[in-house]
């Protein structure tokens, strides 16, 4: 059963095998310069402090040392899942806005403490947090975090009544790097979101930007709730807006629009906006190499990009022996996003996990975005504790030293259904194996693949309406393909059996067309040979 600790980043280990070590793992007692102001109130608004911001990118990236004391540095997995936020202590408890406030301690793999502060009336105040604030349900950990000075804390929570109005769940939260999630109602954490990704499996070492301060607006009851953050790294500094209206009766997806403003201190390879992390570890296309009494295992089985003309495409994950890379070509797209598909218990039979209430996340670009490319990265993984899948937007503009550059889009964490009322069908499942005849003995460098459209106007087609099959294979040649209606649901199913050249990955694409339209969405998927 999967290990669901109470910080919702319990995957980051994957990253330890990108090219450099991943900083927030490191054991290291290294954290951001001091960067806010000292005085006990300030002035704030998000124009000074992208100021101050861009001031800083004309300086040297200055890591200092903090003392991370040792009942805290030692912590392991279990250790630190038992330190809790005591809900008594939560800021705004007493005010009924229906936001609290929490925050997560130091320890484990969080030893990078950051500074957060409340904002009232454009006026920042630190906001105090102690050892007091937590149960540590271990006497000896307990007694170590009294006896040190209080080193900070190292991410920050909140709560609101996103299910129930008697209930306070989480509803956002910062933790590690650049990394946050957030939910939509009835999800339960699933995938991640992070500030920027600097240069992620290219030739240099990939750079982790941090969060480093928290400026929160203390909000008004029922209305939406703002929080800026400050982004540090060798490359890059950056000024972050968040402003998040949470999911209600009238809608199921939390929503924020994010303000990205980004000074760099020196020339990037390569610039990931608005990324998304998630686990991918199989489904239909590829359970076969894992014993395993689940069906399907993941957080997000699909890559959506909707176009600017309007097209979309599913490009269906994969989890295979060696790196997945591929850079999709857009102009201004409406909307990129992780998604799961698939909402039935049935699919998953994970009574753990439920692996049917994680969230899809959406970007919508607020703006043109221009040229660039959506870039997919699947890499190998054995188990489901691996975040092993990447997404973001690259521009297509290289980035130089001493430019800055402003990003403004809208996330959408929920469950995001495909609206099978809508004209277009969408892609339901993506199955594959040996190609060839059930039965005899087929030849090996013969794959199939079966892709199955739902919803839709060919939803209400029999066999006869004439559908089109249209289909592009680089790396191998098409052999054979078959369409055909399934009568046990109502789906329209593709079967393509596709000739494999030696050792050749391939990039498949296919969609239906009829009565002078597209039908589907366009299907797209990447099978990579065995190492």
């Amino acid at each position: 059963m999967k290990r669901l600790l109470n910080s919702p980043h319990n995957r980051r280990t994957v990253l330890k095998g990108i090219g450099a070590s991943l900083l927030l793992l490191s054991t290291t007692a290294m954290t951001q310069p001091v960067m806010a102001q000292e005085a006990a109130t300030f002035t704030f608004d998000f124009d000074s402090f992208s100021a101050r911001m861009q001031a800083m990118a004309g300086t040297a990236y200055a890591p200092v040392s903090v003392v991370i004391p040792d009942p805290l540095h030692d912590l392991d997995y279990d250790a630190y899942r038992r330190i809790q936020y005591r809900p008594e202590a939560s800021k705004w408890a007493a005010d009924d806005l229906g936001y609290r406030l929490q925050a997560f301690h130091l320890g484990w793999l969080f030893n990078d403490p950051v500074k957060v502060f409340e904002i009232e009336a454009g006026t920042a105040r630190p906001v105090d947090f102690n050892p007091r604030d937590f149960q540590y349900h271990d006497n000896a950990v307990e007694a170590g975090a009294l006896a040190n000075p209080f080193p900070g804390v190292a991410g920050l929570r909140i709560n609101y009544p996103l299910n129930r109005p008697e209930a306070f769940d989480e509803l956002v939260t910062f933790l590690g790097a650049s990394y946050f999630r957030s939910l939509g109602r009835d999800n339960i954490y699933g995938l991640s979101a992070r500030g920027l990704v600097i240069n992620s499996w290219v030739s240099l070492p990939e750079e982790f930007p941090i969060f480093t301060e928290f400026y929160v607006e203390k909000p008004t009851a029922a209305g939406p709730l703002t929080i800026y953050a400050a982004l540090d790294s060798q490359s890059v500094t950056g000024a972050y807006r968040f402003v998040i209206t949470p999911a209600s009766d009238a809608a199921q997806e939390t929503t924020m629009d994010v303000t990205a403003r980004l000074y760099f201190r020196s020339d990037v390879q390569e610039l990931g906006v608005a990324p998304l992390t998630s686990m991918f570890l199989y489904a239909e296309a590829n359970r076969g190499g894992f014993d395993d009494y689940r069906p399907q295992v993941h957080d997000s089985n699909g890559l959506l990009i909707e176009r600017e003309s309007g097209e979309v495409m599913w490009r269906a994950l994969n989890n295979g022996e060696t790196l997945g890379n591929s850079y999709l070509w857009e102009n201004n797209p409406r909307a990129f996003g992780l998604y799961q598909r698939g909402r039935d218990f049935e699919t998953y039979q994970d009574a753990g996990a439920h692996y049917e209430r994680r969230p899809s996340l959406r970007v919508e670009p607020l703006g043109n975005w221009g040229q660039g490319m959506v870039r997919l990265i699947e890499m190998p993984a054995k188990i489901e504790a691996d975040d092993n899948i990447g997404a973001f937007w690259v521009p297509a503009e290289p980035v130089l030293a001493g430019q800055s550059r402003e990003f403004a889009y809208r996330l959408i964490w929920g469950d995001l259904n495909p609206d099978e009322n809508a004209e277009t069908a969408y892609v339901m499942e993506t199955r594959a194996g040996a190609g060839g005849v059930s039965g005899v003995l087929n030849e090996h460098d013969l794959r199939k693949f079966v892709i199955d459209f739902k919803g839709g106007e060919i939803a209400g087609f029999d066999e006869d309406t004439p559908i089109d099959v249209l289909t592009t294979v680089s790396g191998g040649v098409v052999r054979d393909t078959v369409l055909f209606r399934v009568e046990a649901n109502g789906a329209w199913r593709l079967v393509m059996d596709v000739e494999v050249n030696d050792g050749a990955a391939l990039e498949l694409k296919a969609y239906l067309v009829g009565l002078g339209k597209t039908l589907t969405e366009t299907w797209l998927y990447q099978w990579r040979p065995a190492a």
